[in-house]
């Protein structure tokens, strides 16, 4: 396994985005297949069908338990809302060193005066960003208005974000269900939301910090569903 772990200290050194898949348990005990965002394979072949994994935990396939460590530069989050609780929610994510977009067409809210811990800061719509989603990347929607919150979430699903959440009441939820169901948009049983654990939380920081433990709980592999 030598050109698994060299090419994974080049991976890292390049800070090339990927997943190293592990079998800790049954046949084939120890295999490894280094599988690359851009394609590139090294490795046990017989681990492909599992090469898309997108968040580090383990994988039953059968007799055999597969570990999915998930490689390569920092956690992309992209944020739709330049409200208070995107502020909150990046300040945390600059703490667990997550990069960081909000984007908002409001030209009146997308500045830096809100939040000003943003990396980045798009005044642009939902499909105008779409390439900056991949299945590496996880969403997060926290508009209420649905001119807005709709298209956030179906470019997230379209462009098959790892993670996909969403503010709401649960009327909201059913709305939103029904606007995406309109569009013929598919793979909404993925959209978590109402967003977030269940702490209590009320205030704008608590509720951010609620979807960056879920977040983080899905990206680790420790909550259900992920």
């Amino acid at each position: 396994m030598s050109s698994v772990w060299g090419r994974l200290r080049e991976a890292l050194e390049r800070e090339e985005p990927g997943v190293l898949l592990t079998v800790v348990r049954g046949e084939g005990t120890g295999a490894k297949l280094l599988a690359l965002e851009s394609g590139e394979r090294v490795g046990d072949d017989s681990l492909a069908q599992w090469a898309d994994t997108a968040a580090t935990g383990t994988i039953e396939a059968g007799d055999r338990t597969i570990l999915a460590e998930v490689v390569g530069p920092a956690l992309r989050l992209v944020i739709f809302g330049a409200v208070d609780m995107a502020e909150s929610l990046c300040r945390i994510a600059n703490v667990l060193g997550w990069r960081t977009i909000v984007v908002d067409p409001r030209g009146g809210l997308a500045t830096r005066e809100r939040v000003p811990s943003a990396d980045e800061l798009l005044a642009r719509w939902p499909d105008e960003v779409a390439d900056l989603i991949t299945p590496r990347t996880a969403v997060v929607s926290l508009v209420h208005e649905q001119r807005l919150d709709v298209p956030a979430v179906q470019v997230g699903l379209e462009r098959n974000a790892w993670y996909v959440g969403a503010l709401g009441s649960t009327r909201t939820k059913e709305k939103r269900l029904a606007a995406l169901a309109e569009r013929g948009v598919g793979g909404v049983e993925r959209i978590s939301g109402p967003i977030g654990l269940k702490l209590g939380a009320e205030t704008p920081a608590e509720i951010a910090l609620a979807i960056a433990a879920e977040i983080l709980g899905r990206y680790r592999g420790a909550l259900d569903g992920r």
